[in-house]
């Protein structure tokens, strides 16, 4: 089995995408990370995900982007809440954390230098969300080239690290009903920006409207 590394954030496109890894036969090294964000409780859904597909390993790397803020996520900015589908179509929204994508991706290509592998996945989605830069197909192109100049492995030539985005022109409809043909257990994942204090979520939030949007559409039931 080759060895890949997976980014995971608890949340149903990263849970997709890890078990889609699954599926293809890659032996999964999941890697999470605690940012400081407000929605600390995706970890935990990280770890559920985690442990019930079955992963290598999973690591949760503290990195602190709080100290920067800048974000909904990361500072006292208020999320933004029951916006339509227009608004949220407009601009790069206050719950965008700066350089997140690139920092997430530098940390997942030097694990995958660690273990040999040629193979990091990630569950951006460039259809149905909130018009995040760090998630368009130009940016993935771009870093996948610069990674291979970055690292020892790919100058030897002993690696050419290829960055799957399986779910990148997928509507959330479309990754629903991905997640239900193989398998994935909704109940174990988390989407809200601003969850209660007991990790419900909010239901107004972009995340939730986006998610409640794509199950309604595939008409499959979030558990």
């Amino acid at each position: 089995m080759r060895n890949a590394v997976c980014l995971l954030s608890g949340g149903l496109d990263s849970a997709t995408c890890l078990a889609l890894a699954r599926r293809e036969g890659y032996a999964c090294y999941a890697l999470s990370f605690d940012y400081g964000q407000r929605h600390k409780v995706e970890l935990a859904a990280a770890r559920r995900v985690a442990a019930a597909l079955g992963v290598e390993r999973h690591i949760v790397a503290a990195i602190g982007l709080d100290a920067f803020g800048g974000s909904a996520l990361t500072a006292e900015i208020a999320v933004p809440k029951a916006r339509s589908a227009a608004e949220m179509g407009r601009g790069i929204p206050v719950t965008y954390v700066p350089a997140r994508n690139t920092i997430f991706l530098s940390f997942a290509l030097a694990w995958a230098e660690v273990l040999e592998s040629s193979d990091i996945f990630i569950g951006v989605n460039a259809l149905d969300y909130s018009g995040y830069p760090d998630c368009r197909p130009e940016f993935i192109q771009a870093y996948e080239r610069m990674a291979n100049l970055a690292t020892k492995a790919g100058v030897e030539g002993r690696t050419h690290l290829k960055i799957h985005a399986p779910l990148l022109e997928l509507g959330k409809a479309q990754i629903v009903k991905l997640a239900h043909e193989l398998g994935v257990k909704f109940s174990l994942t988390h989407s809200c920006y601003d969850p209660g204090a007991e990790g419900r979520p909010c239901g107004q939030c972009d995340a939730c409207l986006l998610r409640r949007k794509g199950f309604e559409e595939a008409g499959i039931e979030d558990r």
